[in-house]
């Protein structure tokens, strides 16, 4: 629980990997606070939303005690700093290992969300192979990192979830929309049996189930988004046919 007198509350949208990182920060934590869900981020962006990020205008949003805090993994290293006598601290003590935790959080945005658009979003079947390519060559780098970080425990943290473990975990839900979607299992146990390992273990954790997305969700969420694309894309052909 928050302490006495805080008030938290987190601006999100379900199926943001980027929310359910701090969702998992605060769970993990064992924080209470009031969750506000943003139902049109392209259209109808709230007042608070607006007023509380105004340079990006993006979820996820803490707000503590009236002032707000952006960007998810900043989110969860303020969670861990401004909470740090509640629940299992999330970033390492010692400095190397936490300058090593924030590289690999930081790999996990530059590298595997971008690959995985390329999938989303790509125009072309060449283009969504090599985000295929490039996802399965970020699995092989994050499954030496596990192996690195955890020194045969179970989680990037250690013998309990740490930073990395979050940062990665925002995305455990979309790996699995994604093997429904595409049947690209991208955490394989032939291939990457460490990160496979993690991923069923993960997952199991209650701390992690209390707030997952459903599967099921983020698929229809997809299929409706990749229709709308699809759509779009057809609309603007017809008319580049016109005089």
């Amino acid at each position: 629980m928050a302490g006495q007198g805080d008030e938290l509350k987190l601006l999100g949208m379900f199926a943001s990997p980027f929310v359910l990182r701090a969702k998992l920060a605060l769970s993990f934590k064992g924080l209470s606070y009031e969750y506000l869900e943003e139902k049109d981020l392209h259209n109808n962006k709230s007042e608070l939303l607006l007023k509380s990020n105004p340079v990006h205008k993006k979820v996820p949003v803490l707000i503590h005690n009236g002032k707000p805090v952006c960007e998810s993994m900043i989110i969860v290293q303020y969670i861990d700093e401004a909470f740090a006598g509640v629940g299992p601290s999330l970033l390492p003590s010692e400095p190397h290992e936490r300058a090593i935790a924030r590289f690999w959080a930081a790999y996990i945005d530059e590298k595997l969300f971008i690959s995985w658009m390329m999938v989303f979003r790509g125009k072309t079947d060449e283009e969504k192979a090599e985000g295929t390519k490039q996802s399965f060559a970020v699995a092989a780098n994050l499954e030496g990192a596990l192996r690195e970080c955890s020194k045969g425990k179970p989680f990037f943290g250690g013998d309990g979830v740490g930073y990395v473990d979050v940062a990665l975990g925002g995305f455990v839900a979309w790996v699995h929309a994604v093997e429904k979607l595409y049947g690209l299992k991208l955490f394989d146990a032939a291939k990457t049996p460490l990160l496979a390992a993690w991923l069923e273990r993960f997952g199991a954790l209650d701390a992690a189930k209390a707030v997952m997305p459903d599967v099921g969700k983020l698929v229809e969420l997809a299929k409706m988004r990749q229709a709308q694309a699809a759509a779009a894309g057809g609309a603007a052909a017809a008319a580049a046919q016109g005089n």
